[in-house]
């Protein structure tokens, strides 16, 4: 399979690298049937949201290893937690 495509965020955004400081790249999202979303306005939601979300967690993640939690459990328990998402949409 061949590895899928990414955009770098200040790609989707419309920026400069100046203007970003986001090392993150995001994939270019598909559809149930495999089609590229392509609304400018649905890639920003989704990039907004994503951005708020890394942001909580890694200040989670740096306050938990302030209070002197191992590393490790750490990431093991926001990728869990990352997994058990539930998807309301399906039947």
């Amino acid at each position: 399979m061949a590895r899928p495509l990414r955009r770098p965020f200040s790609f989707v955004m419309g920026l400069t690298e100046q203007d970003s400081d986001v090392a993150m790249e995001f994939p270019v999202w598909r559809d149930p049937q495999g089609n590229v979303v392509a609304c400018v306005e649905k890639i920003k939601v989704m990039t907004e949201n994503l951005e708020e979300l890394q942001q909580m967690a890694q200040d989670a993640f740096e306050d938990a290893l302030l209070m002197g939690c191992e590393e490790n459990q750490v990431r093991t328990f926001l990728t869990e937690m990352m997994q058990q998402l539930h998807n309301p949409y399906t039947s």
